[in-house]
């Protein structure tokens, strides 16, 4: 099983957006492209054990219901980066995440 691979952007895990949790399982943070938070696995495989696959989406979860306002679906397919595990938290209804209302967030 690989950790990680050459020129892999998610192996690379640059902190280029914010970031909302990691642990020895994954990272959670803001997607580049869509603006929704995306979980990583940190190991590079498509798919991941069903109990690996369990905890990712778990975590996905807190995040969302920690950080934000809105209802979620789990959207795993891979549009970008076909070979490494990764997900979105998608608004029900929705596919990006531009504006969505986080938590303590004034209407300023």
């Amino acid at each position: 099983m690989s950790l990680s691979a050459d020129g892999c952007l998610l192996c690379q895990a640059e902190k280029i957006t914010e970031w909302f949790h990691e642990d020895d399982d994954c990272w959670i943070a803001e997607c580049t492209i869509c603006a929704t938070p995306m979980v990583v696995w940190k190991v590079h495989q498509r798919v991941p054990p069903a109990e690996v696959l369990t905890r990712l989406h778990e975590r996905l979860a807190e995040v969302v219901d920690t950080h934000f306002e809105f209802v979620h679906y789990i959207d795993d397919e891979m549009r970008r980066i076909p070979d490494h595990y990764h997900a979105h938290a998608r608004p029900e209804g929705g596919f990006f995440g531009h504006g969505l209302r986080r938590k303590g967030a004034s209407d300023g």
